[in-house]
């Protein structure tokens, strides 16, 4: 299982990096994790637009799935004809949520070119994955992430304040890929996002072979977000950049 960082920027677009979206691949199948604004055109640099099998949204803010919008004008309209609908998990309303963002009613763009599929609590078969899902700590319906194939493990946070559930679905995942939005000493409203420290706590507590910290705000020190995390959790620790490309 391979994951490659498409954007790992927090909250809005840096300048190093698209919003959050994930690229991971086993067996020749390639699976998108949220496609946030910006990630689309650097997604470009290591898949073709109709090679994704599936798209994971983990959540509905901007974020996370404002770049759906464009990716449906490029399924719709390709040189070569509409490319077929593509399955989405997503939280209920996504459908009616992008195609409000997109400016069309829903049957216009978006549900041709997506199928949307509600997730929910458990675990389903995605192409060769199996995908586990749990609702996370967020200010909005969130879900974390426990994907398996190969014999490998890796966990995904999406945005999430402390969660119980983020640490069962990390339970001895060889990556854990977790969001790092704030550092110590800084307002971190409860239920909404984690220090570095914290997804160190969270990464340690489910015993992960290594930490990946993602979700990295612009204008944070992201060398301060590692040191803060690093003596909290015992195995590597590293920071998440675009185009980083690591085999789980």
């Amino acid at each position: 299982m391979r994951i490659t960082v498409i954007g790992c920027s927090g909250s809005f677009p840096g300048p190093a990096s698209p919003a959050s979206c994930y690229l991971v691949e086993a067996g020749g199948f390639r699976l998108l994790l949220d496609l946030g604004n910006g990630a689309l055109g650097a997604l470009q640099n290591h898949a073709p637009l109709d090679g994704i099998g599936a798209v994971c949204l983990s959540h509905l803010h901007g974020d996370h799935c404002l770049d759906m919008c464009s990716y449906a004008v490029a399924r719709t309209y390709a040189p070569g004809g509409a490319m077929p609908p593509l399955p989405v998990w997503a939280p209920a309303g996504a459908a009616e949520r992008l195609a409000r963002a997109q400016g069309t009613n829903i049957s216009d763009g978006i549900t041709r070119s997506f199928a949307f599929r509600e997730l929910a609590p458990g675990t389903r078969q995605i192409g060769p994955f199996e995908v586990t899902t749990a609702h996370v700590n967020h200010s909005v319906e969130a879900f974390g992430f426990r994907i398996a194939a190969d014999g490998k493990v890796l966990a995904y946070s999406a945005d999430t304040g402390e969660s119980p559930a983020l640490v069962k679905l990390a339970a001895g995942a060889d990556l854990m890929l977790c969001e790092a939005s704030f550092v110590e000493g800084d307002p971190n409203p409860p239920g909404v996002h984690l220090t570095g420290r914290q997804a160190a706590q969270h990464a340690a507590q489910a015993g992960a072979g290594a930490l990946l910290l993602t979700h990295l705000v612009p204008w944070n020190d992201q060398e301060r977000v590692l040191a803060e995390a690093a003596p909290a959790f015992p195995g590597p620790v590293s920071l998440a950049r675009a185009g980083l490309t690591v085999d789980v």
